[in-house]
């Protein structure tokens, strides 16, 4: 006799994502990519109500393989707001492809705006200097301490800087979409 959790298992290893069609339509992959993406997908995100989600600490594990040395925790976090479109504390699977879609095929305007949108923490349009540093020492503590050669302390605020000096046309201390695109397209 099947127990319940042979049968959810069962009903999950049959479940596919609601209207394959409608996300095949709305992303750049085709129907086996997809199916391809949702197989992964399923088997490294947890499900509720056979829906699979990533969640925060999904994104900080797979970080974590990538760059063991360092601290993934708040990288992870950033760019799971950004896929995370709808603000629902969890990544389903239409989040994840149409985020994928745009990094892997998406136009250069398209990742340019997914990639402000990453930069942009509070999502009030406008890149601060804050925003971006703590990017920057995300990516630093990512990294890890022992990479060659060896970086200096300030160097995410000196990274900052630069980046300001090339992207904040008007001088304002802030950086919008449109001086990040005109920036980043020359």
């Amino acid at each position: 006799a099947d127990t319940v959790e042979d049968e959810m298992e069962m009903a999950t290893v049959r479940h596919r994502p609601e209207a394959l069609e409608l996300l095949e339509a709305q992303s750049k992959f085709t129907k086996k990519e997809l199916q391809i993406l949702y197989r992964g997908f399923k088997n490294i995100g947890w499900y509720s109500f056979l829906v699979f989600h990533f969640l925060p600490e999904t994104f900080k594990e797979i970080y974590s393989q990538f760059f063991p040395q360092g601290d993934s925790t708040t990288y992870a976090h950033f760019l799971f707001n950004a896929f995370d479109t709808d603000h629902n504390g969890s990544v389903s699977f239409e989040d994840f492809v149409m985020g994928l879609s745009i990094l892997l095929r998406g136009t250069v305007q398209e990742k340019l705006n997914w990639a402000f949108n990453l930069y942009d923490i509070n999502k009030d349009g406008y890149i601060t200097k804050e925003e971006m540093l703590d990017i920057m020492k995300a990516i630093y503590d990512m990294m890890g301490k022992c990479t060659y050669p060896v970086l200096k302390e300030d160097a995410p605020r000196q990274h900052v800087e630069t980046f300001f000096q090339k992207m904040d046309k008007n001088k304002d201390g802030v950086v919008t979409i449109d001086e990040f695109i005109e920036s980043c397209q020359k």
